[in-house]
């Protein structure tokens, strides 16, 4: 069974809808990639999981439990952390502030949280040496390493990332890249969504083509990065 298991997923803004019909499987400790063009729908498949938009119909099966009806904080309590598009970090909180809200709702072991934060040190270095800084004055670079250590505070399950590339310098691009590597070697399971189609296809194991609201491909990433359709519409060859 899948750890994540999506079927004839719609959702819509207002009377705008934004995915048709979308069924998507995420096996657990699986790594999966779901690409596509810019408003393709990408974020919003994100949203609809973590509980952010009431305009959906279909199924979203975490561990075989419905979840699309359940309201947004329920949603971590199960295992799922949701790196959003933007980065989103609490701007006059700290670093470290900003971490150990992170891992809110395991507070009760504080022991544990604090292994938990230095261990998001030891994956970004440089968050440790600005850990007391105001994350508001950070780079966007690292900004984004904050909001992935906040996102791994939790102890998630499932790890949703939307966009994890976007607007970043191409040295910290490749260091959210080996991240993502190292973090799903530990045994972790990814949804990534991504507009940076290369990056996605270089460490997905699986991935879908999102296009205009709806799945048009799907299958193994070496395989989808040799597709002509793919090579043509996302990788300008």
């Amino acid at each position: 069974m899948s750890l994540l298991q999506i079927d004839g997923l719609t959702a819509s803004y207002d009377r705008s809808p934004v995915l048709h019909d979308v069924s998507l499987a995420v096996p657990e400790g699986g790594f999966i990639a779901v690409v596509g063009a810019n408003t393709a729908g990408k974020s919003t498949l994100l949203r609809c999981i973590s509980g952010l938009l009431d305009k959906t119909s279909g199924s979203v099966r975490f561990d075989g439990q419905e979840i699309l009806r359940l309201p947004p904080h329920r949603i971590p309590e199960l295992g799922i952390a949701h790196v959003p598009e933007g980065r989103h970090v609490f701007p006059e909180m700290t670093v470290e502030e900003n971490l150990y809200l992170g891992g809110y709702v395991r507070r009760r072991d504080s022991a544990a949280v604090k292994r938990d934060c230095d261990g998001i040190y030891a994956l970004f270095p440089r968050l440790q040496e600005r850990r007391r800084q105001l994350a508001g004055t950070l780079s966007g670079g690292e900004q984004q390493m904050v909001a992935f250590g906040r996102a791994l505070m939790l102890k998630p399950r499932l790890l949703l990332l939307d966009e994890p590339s976007h607007g970043l310098a191409p040295k910290i691009v490749e260091e959210m890249h080996q991240a993502m590597v190292d973090i799903h070697r530990s045994g972790l399971t990814i949804l990534l969504v991504e507009q940076n189609t290369r990056l996605a296809l270089s460490v997905a194991e699986h991935a879908y083509v999102l296009q205009s609201g709806a799945m048009v491909l799907s299958g193994p990433s070496n395989a989808l990065l040799e597709d002509s359709r793919v090579r043509a519409a996302y990788l300008g060859l």
